[in-house]
C-alpha cells in the first residue's frame, strides 16, 4: 500500500533540491576548514576563514528556504518533523564549523595541532558521506548507500570523541600557559561539537530511511 501511495505522490521539486544544496554547501564548508587549518600562511588562513563565513551565510539562506517551503506546503516528501530536524542538523554543522574557524581567528590561535587537523579531516569525511546520503533521498533506490553512510558517520563521531579527549588530556599534561590551554580546548571542543551535529543528521537520515524505505 505504501509503494502504491508513493507511485501517485507528486515528485518532490522543492525540498530535495534544497537539501542537496545544503549537503553540498556543508561539504564545501568542511573542506574550507581543513584548508584553513592546514595553511601555514596566516593571510591564506584568513581567506579560507572568510570563505567559511560566506558559505555559512549561504547555508542559512538554504535553511530559511526549507523552513519557508515547509510552512507553505501541505504535502511533503517525508515527515515534516524529519524535514525540520534534518535541515536544522545540517545548519548546525555549518554553525559549529564557522564558530571553530572564527575562534581560531579571534583567539589568535597560532599553534594548529595534529588533533585539530584530524578533526577537520573527519569532518570532511563525515560531510562527504552526508552529502552522498542526502542525494539518495531523491529516489530511495540505493538505500544501502544511505545506511552505510550513516554507519560511517557514527564511527567518525566516535573517532572524533577519542581524538578530542586525548588532545585535551595532553593539553592539561603538557601546556603550561593557562590562556593557551583555554583557547586550544575551546577550539577542540567546538570542532568535536560539529562532528556531533553530523551524527545528529545521520540519525535523522536513519529515521527517514526506516519510515520510507
Amino acid at each position: 500500500m505504501n509503494n502504491i501511495f508513493k507511485l501517485f505522490t507528486p515528485k518532490d521539486r522543492k525540498f530535495q533540491p534544497l537539501f542537496e544544496q545544503a549537503g553540498s554547501n556543508v561539504l564545501k564548508i568542511s573542506e574550507a576548514l581543513l584548508l584553513a587549518l592546514s595553511a601555514s600562511d596566516l593571510e591564506k588562513r584568513k581567506e579560507y576563514i572568510k570563505e567559511i563565513e560566506r558559505l555559512e551565510h549561504v547555508g542559512d539562506d538554504i535553511t530559511h528556504s526549507i523552513f519557508l517551503e515547509l510552512s507553505k506546503n501541505f504535502i511533503t516528501p517525508f515527515d515534516r518533523e524529519d524535514i525540520h530536524a534534518l535541515a536544522s542538523a545540517v545548519d548546525d554543522i555549518a554553525d559549529y564549523i564557522h564558530a571553530s574557524a572564527s575562534n581560531i581567528e579571534l583567539y589568535n590561535v597560532r599553534n594548529i595541532g595534529d588533533a585539530m587537523i584530524k578533526l577537520a579531516e573527519l569532518l570532511v569525511e563525515m560531510c562527504t558521506d552526508l552529502d552522498k546520503a542526502i542525494k539518495e533521498l531523491r529516489s530511495f533506490k540505493n538505500i544501502r548507500v544511505i545506511a552505510d553512510a550513516c554507519v560511517r558517520i557514527n564511527s567518525g563521531e566516535n573517532q572524533a570523541d577519542y581524538v578530542c579527549n586525548l588532545a585535551i588530556a595532553r593539553l592539561f599534561e603538557f601546556e603550561t600557559n593557562a590562556i593557551e590551554l583555554i583557547k586550544q580546548k575551546e577550539v577542540l571542543q567546538t570542532l568535536e561539537m560539529a562532528t556531533d551535529k553530523c551524527e545528529d543528521a545521520a540519525n535523522v537520515l536513519e529515521s527517514i530511511l526506516v519510515k520510507n524505505a
